[in-house]
């Protein structure tokens, strides 16, 4: 397996594209690098009265076509090259999404799960009050990311809110309802999988309602993606996973009993409509499509070979390698690239950081069909440039991304 870092590897990605298109190199190098780097030491009391020292991070990767955009995330691993990575990959998918906005990504090194809620709650807000010189309605918008939810967004707002002296809705996405969040934000990222699965389906023949479709993550992303495929497609959904194993039936799995059952139980390793396999196993699967939206590096050069999907559509930030992406381009499987595949979840942020601008708020059918619209013209523009350039639709998502953030770039000059 490859032993690059994640933004080694997310650089490679950039660099394949830049050279295909002829990027001038110092144009390339503006924006291979990230313009804002900030590492905050800060302390939290915690319940019994002592004190800890956390680490956390907001990395603004570019911001020529608009403020940064990108989440925040509370794990015990977290770290300046994940953080540097996931806002690079920022970037690129806001640009596909032709959004206005620039990459951003933020982190706390802590494993949530040892925490109170009280704990939880003055972590946020110290960290929150911490990152809030670079943050704001027009310069940096965070949003949930792994470990982090709507109530963690409410006490990011209402934090930045007390210090600025007003309500500040537009601060952060990702908010509750009630509290100027949108509906359909926790479906979006689940539903332009959903798009692109079906959209992919269409480019490379194969009938919907017939087609196999194996899943790897069943949190946000995983769920509502089987969900919609199983509902909106008509596919057979005949295998998900979670961090604990997976279940498989190839005559399909009742998706929506899944959830309850996850729901309960906490994990789908266990469902008995099925056989118990591996996350490994999984990817393995002959299926139609398979849906890799758990853990980065998911498909990497051990098992590359082993893929019998027609198509991989990436619902993880980064889960196939570049040596990965290689062995799957010569065998001819279709890869929907993560910064064009999950690409709902910032498009439907965008959705409530305009309605809190405007503090006019739109109904969930106006959500759905805005959110398909798009992700249908991304798509169409990804395969335009494919086409183009002959080259794969990882490749082609970056080159149309790059040109765009090129663009920005050339026409605003280097100041001064």
């Amino acid at each position: 397996m490859s032993e690059k870092s994640l933004y080694e590897m997310a650089v490679e990605q950039f660099n394949r594209a830049a050279k295909l298109m002829g990027l001038e190199p110092d144009l390339a190098e503006v924006l291979r690098r990230p313009k804002r780097v900030l590492i905050v030491e800060f302390p939290v009391r915690m319940d019994d009265g002592h004190i800890e020292v956390f680490t956390g991070y907001r990395v603004q990767h570019n911001i020529a076509r608009g403020p940064a955009k990108g989440g925040i995330r509370y794990h015990p691993d977290t770290n300046l090259d994940e953080v540097k990575a996931l806002a690079f990959w920022m970037t690129w998918k806001t640009a596909v999404m032709n959004l206005p906005f620039g990459g951003g990504k933020g982190g706390v090194r802590v494993d949530p799960k040892k925490l109170s809620r009280n704990e939880l709650e003055r972590l946020s807000r110290r960290y929150f009050s911490e990152i809030q010189i670079i943050i704001g309605p027009h310069n940096d918008i965070p949003a949930p990311d792994v470990n982090t939810n709507a109530d963690v967004m409410a006490w990011y707002m209402d934090t930045y809110s007390m210090n600025v002296g007003y309500t500040a809705l537009g601060v952060v996405t990702g908010k509750p309802v009630d509290l100027g969040g949108s509906k359909g934000r926790e479906e979006a990222t689940g539903r332009g999988v959903k798009v692109c699965t079906g959209l992919a389906m269409d480019a490379m023949g194969i009938d919907p309602k017939k087609a196999t479709v194996a899943v790897q993550g069943f949190g946000n992303v995983g769920r509502f993606a089987a969900l919609l495929i199983a509902q909106e497609l008509g596919s057979k959904v005949v295998a998900v996973s979670d961090s604990k194993g997976g279940v498989y039936n190839p005559e399909g799995l009742d998706v929506e009993e899944l959830i309850e059952y996850k729901l309960e139980e906490g994990t789908v390793a266990t469902y008995p409509k099925g056989e118990r396999i591996s996350n490994e196993e999984l990817l393995e699967l002959d299926v139609d499509v398979l849906v890799p939206a758990a853990l980065e590096s998911a498909i990497h050069e051990g098992n590359a070979e082993k893929i019998k999907a027609k198509i991989v559509v990436e619902g993880a930030n980064g889960p196939t390698t570049v040596e990965a992406d290689e062995i799957l381009e010569e065998k001819g499987v279709l890869v929907v690239p993560d910064i064009l595949a999950n690409a709902g979840g910032v498009t439907a942020s965008y959705f409530e950081w305009v309605q809190d601008l405007q503090e006019f708020f739109w109904d969930l059918d106006q959500i759905r069909n805005a959110l398909e619209k798009m992700m249908k013209e991304a798509f169409s523009d990804v395969m335009r440039t494919k086409n183009k350039y002959n080259t794969d639709m990882r490749t082609a998502a970056y080159i149309l991304a790059i040109d765009r953030v090129a663009y920005a770039t050339k026409k605003r000059g280097i100041y001064p």
